[in-house]
C-alpha cells in the first residue's frame, strides 16, 4: 500500500470554519444581549444612595441577580429592592422602631426591624454577619442620638427643644 492512500499521509495545517451570515449575526447578538444583562445586573446592585448602605449577599436566594439593599441614615431605615424595571422602597422612621433582631446562619444572616405600631416590619435576609451586626448597632446608635435631643416617641418631626 503507498503512503498517499494512508490516513497519515499528510499533515492537517488549517481548519476551516464556514459559518453563514445569519449564524454570525445570531451569535452576536446573543453575546450583545448577556453583555447587555450583566450591565444591567451589575448597575442595580450598586448602592443606590450615599451613606451606610448595607447590601445582601448575591449568594442568598432571592438576591442572586439584583441584591436587596438597605440604608440607615440618623432619621430613618429604608428598605430599596432593585427590580428589572423600577423599584421598591420602603422605610421606616428611628422613631417607629420598637426592636431590631438579628438571626445568624453559618454565612449569612437575616435582620428583622419592627416598628412599634407591629405592622410590616422590614425583613432584610442574607446579609453579611458584620453587616448585620453594624446595622443593629447603627439603629440602636440614631436612636439613641434621637431620644438624647429631646424627640418623644409617637411625634418624628419634634423640633429640638429651645436653648440647646
Amino acid at each position: 500500500m503507498s503512503p498517499e492512500f494512508s490516513l497519515t499521509s499528510t499533515t492537517v495545517n488549517s481548519v476551516e470554519l464556514h459559518l453563514s451570515p445569519a449564524v454570525l449575526w445570531t451569535l452576536v447578538a446573543i453575546v450583545a444581549l448577556l453583555l447587555l444583562f450583566l450591565l444591567v445586573s451589575w448597575m442595580k446592585g450598586r448602592p443606590f444612595a450615599p451613606g451606610a448602605v448595607f447590601r445582601a449577599s448575591r449568594l442568598s436566594k432571592g438576591n442572586r441577580l439584583l441584591p436587596t439593599q438597605v440604608l440607615i441614615t440618623s432619621s430613618a431605615v429604608v428598605q430599596h429592592t432593585p427590580g428589572w424595571i423600577g423599584k421598591e422602597e420602603e422605610s421606616i422612621h428611628m422613631a417607629h422602631i420598637s426592636s431590631v433582631k438579628v438571626q445568624t446562619g453559618l454565612m449569612l444572616s437575616d435582620v428583622l426591624i419592627e416598628t412599634s405600631g407591629g405592622a410590616n416590619p422590614i425583613r432584610c435576609h442574607g446579609h453579611r454577619k458584620g453587616d448585620a451586626i453594624e446595622m443593629k448597632r447603627l439603629i440602636e446608635l440614631h436612636q439613641d442620638e434621637y431620644y438624647r435631643a429631646g424627640n418623644r416617641p409617637g411625634d418624628p418631626a419634634a423640633p429640638s427643644p429651645p436653648g440647646r
